[in-house]
């Protein structure tokens, strides 16, 4: 058995398409079909329903494929490891986040590579809880930052970064400072922009509102936080945004952030990698940062409010 065999099947099966499967390898469609072939000739089982067109893998080419992503992920990360105690850490780190939780990889990428000056870093933004996870699963991510309870089911590594909490963000109406916090009973009253449905970050909110006995039917929904404040900006809409995007963008002047209460609802966020030993080194590198980002100290602060909006970020709450 040839990696370079198992590695037109995991191509096959992320293409879904014999000629694009072979255009990512960089070898011809009939030379990636005889691999294939060959493998299926030496495992004694058929891997690919073939027709006039690719019709998927055979119920073994699926578990054959599991194992291909494995062995492959753990020949790259021996290569990868063998390089770092040559020459120091190459290579590239392939990190993903869900939109709530991009703050944090921004304080992780600069210390990975300030620490690791041959090394890159490709941030796969905005995706939802589930890609990351099947992402995960099949090495296509080195790690994630995502929410524990979308992770807390499968059999990965995760590292805790910080306690995501909420405000409730508002056009200022008033040139007083606004009530110093808020319910989420109260909240759910204001005309509402809240993340789609369909993202685990509004999906914890949606558990508080009902949990609390309201029913919330925002006129906005969006895939993006910094839509959320966009629309905030425009000035008809509220929204439940995360403490740690503050601190990329403050609190906009002419903007209120009121922290929201009753209950303080906290979500634990961390960064994922798959569960494998010995941790491949750009993933261990990638822990190391961990403890010096001090991210916790960072992003569960909620920036103070300058009169009249704005923000300062010398102070802490």
């Amino acid at each position: 058995m040839l990696l370079r065999q198992l590695e037109y099947l995991v191509a096959l099966a992320r293409a879904r398409h014999f000629a694009k499967a072979a255009q990512a390898c960089y070898v011809s469609q009939p030379a990636l079909s005889e691999g294939i072939r060959k493998l299926e000739e030496e495992l004694g089982i058929p891997l690919v329903q073939r027709g006039r067109r690719f019709d998927g893998l055979t119920p073994e080419g699926e578990r054959v494929v599991v194992w291909a992503q494995r062995i492959l992920a753990d020949r790259d990360a021996m290569e990868g490891e063998i390089q770092a105690l040559r020459a120091g850490l190459t290579g590239r780190l392939r990190i993903g986040t869900v939109p709530t939780a991009s703050t944090a990889v921004a304080l992780l990428t600069q210390p990975f590579c300030a620490a690791n000056p041959l090394a890159a870093v490709q941030v796969f933004a905005d995706l939802q809880a589930e890609d990351i996870v099947n992402r995960l699963r099949a090495y296509e991510l080195d790690a994630a930052v995502t929410y524990h309870s979308s992770v807390a089911a499968h059999d990965f590594k995760f590292v805790p970064l910080y306690q995501e909490r909420y405000v409730l963000l508002t056009q200022r109406s008033a040139p007083d400072s606004g009530p110093a916090e808020i319910s989420w009973e109260d909240a759910a009253q204001y005309p509402l922009c809240l993340l789609h449905p369909m993202m685990q970050g509004r999906q914890v909110l949606d558990a508080v509102f009902e949990a609390v006995g309201v029913a919330v039917t925002p006129r906005v929904e969006t895939d993006s936080i910094a839509s959320l404040f966009a629309q905030v900006r425009a000035g008809q809409w509220a929204s439940v945004v995360p403490y740690a995007w503050l601190h990329v963008f403050g609190v906009p002047v002419g903007m209120h952030a009121v922290p929201l209460v009753s209950p303080v609802r906290t979500e634990r966020i961390g960064l994922v990698l798959p569960a494998r030993e010995p941790v491949p080194v750009i993933g261990q590198a990638l822990i190391d940062v961990v403890d010096r980002a001090g991210i916790a100290a960072t992003l569960e602060r909620l920036p103070h409010q300058a009169p009249g909006g704005g923000t300062a970020f010398g102070a802490q709450r």
